[in-house]
This record gives structure tokens, C-alpha cells and sequence, in this order.
């Protein structure tokens, strides 16, 4: 008999969760699992890469302008679907935090249930009440374990928190090397110049992931006669913020919006180094692929940075000033990687742990 697994997440758009997800499914055992994914919203450029044998269903709420109706949709709908999933699965996951629907679904589906953080959410809601407001509201103290994407976000968030602490451990996300090699293959229309070239690949939002950092640090270095040019990959709600900030500041030349990209994989491919400046993350995705593809990374220093630092990259305090002194460090005296990042014995552990919580 197959062990039955439920997913839950609210869509399949750009982003690093999302990715996550993906390559979370695409290394399940389909011989020895049944696995169901149900999405608030059935969309997203990512939802042509579920595996065939995975059954997407769509949990959609309603977003009723008459606040009773929707209200009363929203809770019969609710009702019905528990009685549905009622304790029918070996396995459950809520896989993006912040979803109460998912979290809801998730625990009725299993007894064996899993909540997936994948940031550290004491740096988002750093006022003690309003963490707890939110760890509550997804009611985190009712799933039999919750997964941290890194020590600092475990740690951090349980001291913070409490009544997680002894069901809580730490399990990265996959990462489908292989593919990751294979796609960077592909032909792109770019074409580079001769001067260094940075990447940055992420959500465009401000709040997290302060890419005003980059561009006034390259204002800055532009003004003392350093030639560089950085690929912004990715969009959100900030994109027209940085396109008016980047040609306000005349940087057009420097800084290149590339948009949303399926496959940014060409693109650090031709890069020398990969930037990020983000105020927090879960454990980046960014990291993983920036190793795969043997690319120096340039970041703040966010979660479980130092296990990185100085065998992969440039890593610097969570200010403009210090990612203008990080970049131009990299554009004076370069980075040498110091190992081989080993992918296979990289995920090699994560489906160990997997294994584990889906066996109980």
C-alpha cells in the first residue's frame, strides 16, 4: 500500500517557497507515495512543473465584497472540506507558513502533520505579541512538528515563541542540481561587456529584500569611476519603485531590469558573482544555486551565513554602507571559492529527515 501524502500552499507563482516546493515533489518516491497538493489559488508559472502523478486540487476562497456572505462561503466551505480530508492521510505539510487555509487543511488531513517556516518571522514581527498573533493564527502549537529551513530561524523563533521548541528541527530545502546545470544551458538574448557582472535573482519587495541597498551602492561606485553591471531578476509589488530609482539615479546603464525569468539559470551562468541585500531570509534559495553553478555570493548576512562565509563568499552587516564597501571589495580584489559544493550529499540528508516525518 502507498503511504498517502498532502501538500498544502497557496499557488505555484515566482519564488523561492514555491521552487522549494517543486523540487520537494519532484524527489518523492511516486512507487512508494500518493501524493495530493491542494493550492489556495490553482496558477503560477511553476504549476506546468508539478510531477504528472501528483493530483492538484484548488482550495479558492471567496473574496465577496459583502463582507456576511463571503464570511458564511468562507466557513461552510471550510467545514466541508475538513469532514473531506478528515484523518485520510499518512502525512500532511503546510508548506507556506503564512496560509491559514493551509494550515487548516493540513491539520485535518493527518495526525502526522508538518508546518514549514520558511523565514525567520521574529526579524518580520519582532514585537513579541504581534509573532505570536501570527504563529497563533496559523495555529503552529497544534502541528506535530515544525520545520525551520535554518539553526538561526529555529532558534530565534522558539526563544520568541514558546511551546514549539521540543517538536521543532531544522531540514533545508532540495535542490535539483542536475536540473539547475542542465537549464543554465540554455541560450539567453544577452550579450556581456567586458566589466564585472552581478545577479541578483529574487522578489521585488522592498521590505525584505532592500535592493535600494544595491542601487545606492552603485551610485556611489559608479561616482568613483568603477564599471560594473548588475541583472535584476525577478518582479513585485516595488518593481516601478526601482526602475524610477535606477533611472533617477542615471544608472540604466548599470543596473538592468530583466524581469520575471523562468529559467534565471543562463543568467548566473554568465555572471562572476551573485548579490543579495536582503534585511532577512528563510535559508535562500539564492545560496543553493549560486553554489551549484560555482558563483561567488555577495550578501547581508542573513540566516546561517557563516556555515558560507569565506568558502563561497563575501558576506557583510545589513546596511547601504556595508554592501557598497562588500561590492567593492569583490570588484578590487575578486573571490576564489574555496571547495566544491556537493549537491547530491546535500540532499542526500534533507530526504533522510523526510523520510523520517513521513514515517513518524
Amino acid at each position: 500500500m502507498k503511504k498517502k501524502l498532502l501538500f498544502t500552499a497557496y499557488s505555484l507563482g515566482l519564488g523561492g517557497i514555491e521552487k522549494a516546493l517543486i523540487n520537494l515533489l519532484n524527489r518523492l518516491d511516486y512507487d512508494k507515495y500518493d501524493v495530493t497538493l491542494i493550492l489556495e489559488k490553482k496558477d503560477g508559472m511553476f504549476l506546468d512543473m508539478v510531477p504528472p502523478l501528483v493530483k492538484v486540487k484548488e482550495y479558492r476562497i471567496s473574496d465577496n465584497k459583502i463582507v456576511l456572505l463571503r464570511k458564511i462561503y468562507n466557513r461552510l466551505k471550510l467545514i466541508w472540506w475538513k469532514i473531506k480530508l478528515h484523518k485520510s492521510y499518512d502525512f500532511s505539510c503546510a508548506f507556506t507558513t503564512y496560509s491559514i487555509p493551509c494550515a487548516h487543511l493540513a491539520l485535518a488531513g493527518s495526525n502526522n502533520s508538518t508546518l514549514w517556516v520558511h523565514n525567520n518571522y521574529h526579524i518580520v514581527y519582532p514585537n513579541d505579541k504581534d509573532l505570536k498573533e501570527f504563529l497563533d493564527g496559523v495555529m503552529t502549537t497544534k502541528f506535530k512538528r515544525v520545520v525551520f529551513v535554518s539553526n538561526d530561524n529555529m532558534k530565534d523563533v522558539c526563544e520568541h515563541y514558546k511551546g514549539i521548541k521540543n517538536k521543532s528541527l531544522v531540514c533545508n530545502n532540495f535542490i535539483d542540481g542536475d536540473l539547475i546545470l542542465a537549464r543554465s544551458l540554455e541560450n539567453i538574448d544577452f550579450i556581456r561587456n567586458k566589466n564585472p557582472l552581478f545577479v541578483n535573482v529574487g522578489r521585488h519587495d522592498e521590505y525584505q529584500k532592500r535592493l535600494t541597498r544595491i542601487i545606492d551602492a552603485s551610485k556611489r561606485l559608479v561616482g568613483e569611476g568603477y564599471k560594473f553591471q548588475i541583472m535584476f531578476i525577478g518582479d513585485g509589488s516595488d518593481s516601478l519603485m526601482y526602475e524610477e530609482l535606477i533611472k533617477g539615479n542615471n544608472l540604466e546603464d548599470v543596473i538592468l531590469i530583466m524581469g520575471s525569468q523562468k529559467n534565471p539559470y543562463p543568467y548566473y551562468k554568465i555572471a562572476d558573482a551573485v548579490l543579495l541585500s536582503s534585511e532577512f531570509e528563510g535559508y535562500p534559495v539564492v545560496f543553493l544555486e549560486s553554489m551549484i553553478m560555482n558563483k561567488p555570493i555577495l550578501s547581508t548576512k542573513v540566516s546561517d551565513y557563516e556555515e558560507l562565509e569565506g568558502k563561497y563568499g563575501i558576506f557583510c552587516e545589513k546596511s547601504t554602507d556595508s554592501v557598497y564597501k562588500m561590492m567593492k571589495k569583490y570588484l578590487d580584489e575578486g573571490f576564489v571559492l574555496k571547495e566544491k559544493f556537493d549537491y547530491v550529499k546535500f540532499n542526500q540528508g534533507i530526504e533522510e529527515k523526510i523520510e523520517k516525518m513521513i514515517n513518524n
